[in-house]
């Protein structure tokens, strides 16, 4: 019995588009399916995986031919996130859209698209897109502050919306921020350095700068937003793990008109003291029964910064498991 599936494209532009530079594409596509792909003519033929395969191999390929005619030049990395997302999919949902195409992040003047590596970002990303209140909770290297900044970039340069504020709490290590050197933008720069690292990985830092001279992009210590009503902007609250439950409400009390909310946060990475809550672990608590707030989760198969984290994170897991019962719920892992 023929097993194969042959898909049949209709120019040497857009199998070369599909297949990738030196069939790269096809090589990752093989990787994830198993079986055997090949590209003959203008066609591409897949054979010797299960049915289930088989069906991913022609979704995958369907997601492919459509970035490529719009535009995209997909990468090998592209097409195992496209892999993977599809593979993740519930029973049921092969048909219902391109989950990939939903959730690309396209940036006026960025460096790049940005696409989701997991069906979990992507939630994530449409999340954002359709609540007004996001929430993303996972370990370190799943992408959270990164599609964040990201997804505000577009709307900010796209002129969806008039600034983007980014704040995290200041838990301070030994001084104060008040005797730190500078003004205040340069005393709570080394807190918001990892927001600067991800906008510097999507746009040019020229742009970056006439953005904060422009004030289109504001930093704001968050114990500063107080009394504020922000209106017409992306607000990225990062490293809320480290809020208090006072700190959190307050936060969640200053988004105004036609604004955007996104916080994201670790709860293995808490730096507050033993005896003080995190607002993060008592926000999700509370308002899980909220309509109109997005929860968010990521985990160890979200990781996407170096496969090595994937390790790692897991060797931490495996150590706090064994040691469980003698460590403080506060306690740094």
């Amino acid at each position: 019995m023929d097993d194969s599936i042959t898909i049949v494209l209709d120019s040497r532009d857009l199998l070369s588009g599909v297949c990738g530079a030196n069939d790269g594409n096809l090589k990752a596509l093989e990787g994830h399916l198993g079986g055997r792909i090949a590209a003959r003519g203008n066609e591409i033929r897949f054979q010797g995986g299960d049915e289930a395969a088989s069906m991913r191999f022609r979704l995958v390929m369907d997601s492919l031919v459509a970035a490529v005619r719009e535009g995209e030049l997909p990468s090998p990395e592209y097409v195992r996130a496209l892999a993977g997302i599809r593979e993740g999919g519930r029973d049921g949902e092969e048909s219902a859209g391109d989950p990939m195409k939903e959730a690309l992040v396209h940036i006026p003047h960025g460096f790049r698209t940005v696409f989701p590596r997991s069906r979990n970002q992507a939630d994530y990303i449409k999340g954002m897109r359709s609540h007004d209140i996001s929430f993303c909770v996972g370990p370190a290297g799943t992408g959270k502050t990164y599609l964040a900044i990201a997804e505000a970039l577009s709307l900010v340069l796209s002129k969806a919306m008039r600034k983007l504020v980014l704040t995290r709490p200041v838990v301070e290590a030994g001084e104060s921020l008040g005797f730190l050197p500078g003004d205040l933008a340069q005393k709570i720069n080394p807190y918001l350095r990892p927001l600067y690292d991800a906008m510097e990985a999507l746009v040019p830092y020229e742009m970056i700068r006439r953005m904060e001279e422009d004030r289109v992009i504001e930093i704001a210590p968050l114990a500063y937003m107080r009394g504020r009503s922000l209106n017409d902007c992306m607000i990225i609250l990062d490293e809320a793990q480290n809020t208090t439950k006072e700190q959190m409400k307050m936060f969640l009390t200053r988004i105004g008109e036609r604004a955007r909310a996104v916080i994201t946060g670790d709860v293995t990475q808490i730096d507050l003291p033993r005896r003080v809550d995190s607002g993060l672990i008592h926000a999700l608590a509370i308002l899980k029964g909220v309509e109109g707030i997005h929860f968010a989760y990521l985990h160890t198969a979200d990781v996407v910064r170096h496969p090595l984290i994937k390790k790692i994170i897991q060797a931490y897991d495996a150590a706090s498991e064994q040691g469980r019962g003698g460590e403080g719920s506060n306690e740094k892992n």
